[in-house]
């Protein structure tokens, strides 16, 4: 018994109509950069660094509200 490949089936299914960015290694960088440019206008993160890990939506929703909220007295 031997595995058969068929190299003419594309893999991959794409659900929508998002099309993949032409270079993804330069649109990452250019979202690395957007986050260091607002890190430095802002003066700090709107968030905290970590992994957050929640039961819910609800859960995460009101997590982030309360840190904007914080964020916004400061």
């Amino acid at each position: 018994m031997h595995t058969v490949i068929n190299l003419e089936e594309r893999i991959g299914k794409t659900v929508g109509r998002r099309t993949a960015p032409g270079d993804a290694f330069r649109y990452g960088m250019a979202l690395q950069k957007l986050g260091v440019e607002l890190d430095k206008t802002f003066g700090c993160r709107f968030l905290p660094k970590g992994c957050y890990k929640f039961h819910s939506h609800e859960e995460a929703d009101s997590w982030l509200m309360t840190q904007l909220i914080r964020r916004a007295k400061s």
